[in-house]
């Protein structure tokens, strides 16, 4: 009888076969395409996770522009209106046109009284020189009158000097012919001389008297003709002292007038300024680039200064609001690139971050929060952020303000 003796190899190869036996043939399968989703899905979360790490979006967020109120700057009657709502328009394009009649009628009158006033202030111009030259004139006229007053006072004195001179030479020969005149009449009493001798002794004495009596008058003219230049001498320095107190004064008033009359040139050339202004005013054109939208004005409406009338959306230059929650920007900063998707044209357009918010959008509102109270709740604030479109993308010109935009700012 032979015993058959076998090998390991062959006893483990039918082990094995025996555990192969045992398992079902698809689960091998399974066992791999359950390793691949869960691969898969640790890749997603981990890429999701590394995305949403250097993503922050928000949905609360609108294109803003700038919106320009048209308004008029004087009242008035409206003319004609050339624009009407949705209507583009570039700058200097004529809007609304208001009667110009009753400014041009202003304008009118106000330049006139400008050159009035020019003119009285060109005739008013030489009077300052001719004001100096009449001062300089008096002065040297009232000195020359001084010089001859005091001329004609030491001519009196003299005069007087003569004539007191005179008076005292003629009471001599008065007095001489006093006393011949009683020697001789002694000597005719006694008729020691003769009838005739007397008589021209006596006629001598009655002329010297005569004589005294005008020189003594002479003397008394002479004192008055003194006491008179003297006077006149006096009211010459009192007219040179006036004279030179006044100049000043006239040159002064003179200067004062001058000043007026500019005042009032500057006054009326300010008042047909504003005249030229008020009829300019009457055109009333587009200081910007937009679309027309909120148009009130119409043709024949009386207008107020001030009134607004229609408002210009300037659509050249538009950006993004958006309001991110306060932890979104922890690593928020200006520069930053985005995409901005555009929910009414189902677009995205690229932007950058232009400037952080000074100031929440509650503390802004009408009504802001008082937190000082007792039902104080904590809620998450948002602020706005302000995204610049990136130039010369296409379509950027369809864009208008409040429209619906959601922004993703890549923060790393």
């Amino acid at each position: 009888m032979s015993t058959s003796v076998e090998s390991p190899q062959a006893a483990g190869f039918e082990n094995e076969s025996a555990s192969e036996a045992l398992v079902p043939s698809g689960w091998n399968s399974k066992r791999v395409v359950v390793g691949i989703v869960i691969v898969l899905i640790i890749a997603i979360c981990g890429g999701w996770y590394l995305y949403a790490r250097g993503v922050e979006d928000t949905d609360d967020a609108q294109v803003d522009g700038h919106l320009v109120p048209i308004a008029s700057r004087v009242e008035g009657t409206i003319q004609a209106v050339a624009v009407d709502d949705n209507q583009a328009v570039t700058v200097g394009t004529t809007l609304v046109q208001l009667d110009p009649r009753d400014y041009q009628v202003a304008l009118d009158q106000a330049q006139a009284q400008y050159e009035q006033a020019s003119a009285q202030l060109a005739a008013s111009d030489p009077n300052l020189p001719m004001t100096r030259i009449t001062n300089e004139s008096d002065l040297a006229s009232d000195s020359a009158g001084i010089t001859g007053a005091e001329a004609a006072v030491e001519a009196a004195r003299h005069d007087l000097a003569g004539a007191i001179a005179k008076l005292k030479e003629s009471q001599a020969v008065d007095e001489r012919a006093q006393a011949n005149f009683q020697r001789y009449k002694t000597l005719l009493d006694k008729n020691e001389v003769s009838r005739a001798d007397y008589d021209q002794y006596k006629a001598t004495a009655v002329a010297q008297v005569q004589t005294v009596a005008a020189n003594q008058a002479a003397v008394e003219s002479a004192e008055k003709t003194v006491a008179q230049r003297q006077a006149q001498l006096d009211q010459q320095k009192t007219k040179l002292q006036e004279s030179r107190n006044s100049a000043p004064l006239r040159l002064a008033i003179r200067e004062a007038d001058i000043k007026s009359q500019k005042a009032n040139t500057d006054g009326a050339q300010a008042a047909f300024e504003k005249a030229k202004l008020n009829l300019k005013y009457v055109s009333i054109v587009a200081p910007v680039s937009g679309v027309v939208t909120q148009r009130s004005a119409e043709p024949g409406a009386r207008v107020s200064s001030g009134q607004q009338l229609l408002m210009i959306v300037q659509t050249d230059d538009l950006w993004v609001t958006a309001n991110f929650k306060e932890t979104q920007l922890e690593r928020m900063h200006p520069g930053q690139r985005v995409k901005v998707h555009v929910d009414a044209m189902h677009q995205d357009f690229t932007g950058t971050v232009e400037s952080m918010p000074a100031i929440t959008g509650s503390r802004t509102s009408v009504l802001p929060p008082e937190n000082a109270t007792g039902n104080y709740v904590k809620v998450i604030q948002r602020m706005p952020v302000r995204i610049r479109f990136n130039p010369g993308q296409k379509d950027l010109e369809k864009l208008r303000p409040g429209m619906s935009v959601e922004p993703k700012v890549y923060v790393e």
